[in-house]
């Protein structure tokens, strides 16, 4: 079987849903098809929920019959069988009735905002399966909720995934499409919750790793990884092959195409992951794989809202428990750390979650001496460089000559080098690197 994902833009109108149909009615075999939410929609219930958290009941309830009249629409276009039409209209009902019913409930504001959320992906697999029991396709409609689930630490219970949605494949043996949510997931009180934004990718690998599939695919609306950022970069070109390593660099440091968490199960797996176009599908894309890496920078990505901390030690040599005491601040506030660089008076990191920088700065006074720097960037080269490589950094370094750089982070890992630069330099820099490296 293989996993196929779309996102938002994939199905973001009538004629993208059935262009998404035909793309998996030529896959060859059985399929399973992640889909999220249209485009736009997710966006539009975020605001119902805040909407209704702040008791803007009005608001709330125009925003509603606004989304209401536009599904409405996308029925009228997509389905051609009144049957069809008046199931796809009764189902649009009653998921936003259920939203409405949120007005004046006593739950946790977090936990109305998951269950409005969650109705987007809700509405496009439904949709999606009634166009493709008009067209006549073999196909089912699995729920999300009846095998997709996280434990207390927010974390997927892969034995849980495994074992429930194997079932539900045995038990539909002459199925050829299984159509599903991503995203959305029951946590481990049985609530509705979520793999946050993004999440449709890490569901399209957590599926494909549970059941061993042949190969996960990933369509969106660029054709495959590109080995720089083409909104800043002219004559970027993709890649047609990468390791699991660099894809993960990438993923994690910029790269919008992958979100960062979906390439740990698949590589766990040994699945190979294909970036696809949905709007170009005879594009080869991209393959991530087990697979070796040709020497130098292969792709470059960057990461903006970036806040840099540099602690700075009281005593004039690192002591004992420095770093322990740094690191437990922002475990603490379950903040997560991009970069680390270190001297032996000072200690620089990087964010890019400030909620609670006030008061990590408040704790990390008390160890040492705390200048922070915003607006900046994270420019992340992936590619080769072991250490037995010689004359990799030199392009790079003097393709950034003229271009002020704040930290440098490289031995890490041998598959990137790491940057951190202002905002303000960084459509100069990926330029610049674009025209000295490539």
């Amino acid at each position: 079987m293989k996993v196929l994902k779309f996102g938002g833009t994939s199905v973001g109108s009538p004629s993208s849903i059935k262009e998404v149909a035909n793309i998996v009615r030529n896959v060859e075999g059985q399929k399973t098809v992640v889909l999220s939410a249209m485009s736009g929609t997710t966006n539009s219930l975020h605001e119902i929920s805040d909407h209704i958290i702040n008791y803007r009941e009005e608001e709330a309830n125009d925003l509603i019959d606004q989304m209401i009249g536009k599904y409405v629409d996308v029925v009228d276009e997509l389905l051609t069988e009144k049957t069809n039409q008046n199931e796809a209209i009764a189902l649009i009902s009653d998921r936003f009735e259920f939203i409405r019913e949120h007005v004046g409930i006593e739950i946790p504001s977090t936990q109305i905002e998951k269950n409005i959320v969650a109705q987007g992906e809700i509405l496009s697999t439904n949709l999606f399966h009634f166009h493709l029991k008009e067209i006549g396709a073999s196909a089912t409609l699995v729920s999300a909720f009846d095998f997709m689930a996280i434990d207390d630490a927010n974390e997927p219970v892969i034995s849980k995934i495994t074992e429930a949605y194997g079932k539900i494949v045995a038990a539909n043996e002459g199925i050829e499409i299984f159509v599903t949510q991503g995203y959305i997931c029951l946590s481990h009180t049985g609530k509705i919750d979520n793999l946050k934004r993004g999440g449709s990718d890490y569901s399209a690998s957590l599926i494909g790793a549970a059941i061993l599939a042949e190969e996960i695919q990933i369509w969106t609306d660029i054709d495959g990884m590109h080995n720089n950022d083409p909104r800043f970069v002219e004559n970027t070109f993709s890649l047609k092959e990468l390791s699991f390593d660099e894809a993960a660099e990438l993923a994690y440091f910029g790269a919008k195409i992958l979100h960062p968490q979906s390439v740990i199960p698949a590589r766990k797996a040994n699945v190979p992951v294909l970036l696809k176009n949905t709007f170009e599908p005879k594009a080869p894309g991209t393959i991530i794989k087990n697979c070796e890496v040709p020497n130098g920078v292969r792709a470059i990505a960057a990461k903006d809202g970036i806040t840099a901390i540099k602690i700075k030690s009281f005593r004039m040599l690192m002591a004992y428990g420095f770093l322990k005491g740094i690191f437990e601040v922002f475990e603490k506030y379950k903040t997560s750390i991009d970069m680390v660089t270190t001297s032996e008076v000072a200690v620089s990191v990087t964010i890019d979650d400030t909620t609670y920088l006030n008061e990590i700065i408040e704790e990390l006074q008390e160890i040492g001496s705390v200048d922070v720097d915003t607006d900046l960037s994270i420019v992340c080269l992936a590619g080769d460089f072991s250490e037995q490589k010689t004359g990799l950094s030199t392009p790079i370094f003097n393709s950034l000559s003229n271009i002020p750089i704040r930290m440098i982070s490289y031995g890490g890992s041998n598959y990137n080098v790491s940057l951190v630069i202002s905002t303000v330099n960084k459509k100069e820099a990926l330029v610049a690197l674009n025209n000295g490296v490539f």
